[in-house]
């Protein structure tokens, strides 16, 4: 295995962070009194507004009523159908927040859609849990030549799409339907919460995958950490990433892949050769220096401040039995502890891609 880790694909390289605290360790949450007694608290001027106005969403999804949809508290969700389960929810909301998250992740992997060596004149791509689907429609218009499949458990996807790009519902947790040896490229994106088994995933993608062909696999952390000690322990936005760590454990489906280091294990354990890792510090605002970074921080903040219940409310509901107006005390405390630009969050994310290798020659 090679592992790569810097502040962009092109950037100079850094040598890799290990997470704070072990995946096994108790995370301590806070109750919903504690958000209220520091909403309760005068409100400090604040030092930098860190979220941009002119952040607008290019967002070109439509929702779909090809399923029936599970609602907690208002909001809509993946209906509980077969195995698949999905945390985030699936209604307009959101899926302006994953466009948005979109883009920040091609700022992220500097403006690229992909890191692995993919060769020009490939004709099959698979996306699997492709959400709103503009990876895919962004990948095809890349690779006309190519027929590209997007899957997910919610039809969320839009029917204006290029002529080479198409969706199907399918539920990666289960046997994927596909042929073995059949795309040239496999790209699995922030599935994290998602799925009880990386191993069977990666199983799953090593047979779908053509022989000499690439699956790459982005995730990322769910905490908002800093390395100059502005996130608070018991800040808001230190609290963000609870939710999701203890969530996941309860539903047996981690959020933890980057600690578990659940790609890089899972792809070396179905087959994959060449695995390769990059890693990098994601920005969360407007507080770095450096355009650029600070261009990713706007975007994962306006990300944020699209859906901030959205993302959470799940979580809480299921772990805490919070009512949506202690969700809603909570997300406003979050909300200003990042307007008020005095924490410097990032979040680590990690990209990992392996070729299957060629069939032996008789």
């Amino acid at each position: 295995m090679s592992s790569e880790t810097g502040a962009s694909p092109k950037s100079q390289s850094s040598k890799r962070t290990s997470a704070p605290g072990s995946p096994g360790g108790t995370v301590g949450l806070h109750d919903a009194e504690h958000w209220v007694r520091l909403a309760e608290a005068p409100e400090e001027e604040d030092a930098d507004s860190t979220y941009g106005a002119d952040v607008e969403s290019s967002t070109a999804s439509m929702s779909s009523s090809i399923l029936h949809y599970r609602t907690i508290h208002g909001r809509t969700y993946h209906s509980e159908r077969g195995n698949a389960e999905y945390w985030a929810t699936n209604d307009q909301q959101q899926l302006e927040a994953m466009d948005i998250i979109h883009h920040f992740l091609t700022l992220v992997l500097g403006e690229r859609l992909y890191l692995a060596p993919l060769k020009k004149d490939i004709n099959s791509i698979l996306d699997v849990g492709t959400g709103t689907g503009v990876w895919v429609m962004d990948i095809a218009d890349e690779f006309p030549g190519a027929e590209v499949i997007g899957t997910d458990i919610s039809p969320t996807q839009p029917s204006w799409v290029p002529p080479n790009a198409k969706f199907e519902i399918e539920d990666c947790t289960d046997r994927w339907t596909f042929a073995e040896d059949s795309f040239d490229y496999v790209h699995m994106r922030y599935l994290y919460g998602s799925i009880s088994d990386w191993n069977a995933l990666f199983r799953e993608a090593f047979r779908a995958c053509k022989p000499g062909g690439w699956v790459e696999s982005f995730e990322a952390s769910p905490r908002m950490e800093s390395d100059d000690g502005s996130v608070a322990e018991t800040s808001a936005i230190n609290e963000w990433g609870k939710f999701f760590i203890e969530g996941g454990r309860k539903i047996g489906r981690p959020f933890t892949i980057i600690d578990e280091d659940l790609q890089q294990k899972g792809m070396e354990a179905a087959g994959f050769v060449d695995v390769t890792t990059w890693d990098f510090k994601a920005p969360i605002g407007g507080w770095p220096k450096d355009p650029k970074l600070k261009e990713m921080g706007l975007y994962s903040q306006a990300a944020m401040e699209q859906d901030y219940e959205g993302f959470v409310l799940y979580m809480a509901n299921m772990i805490l039995g919070w009512s949506m107006e202690e969700v809603r005390v909570y997300c406003s405390q979050l909300r200003r502890e990042m307007r008020s630009g005095k924490a410097h969050p990032y979040c680590r994310v990690r990209v990992v891609y392996g070729r299957k290798p060629e069939a032996p020659s008789n």
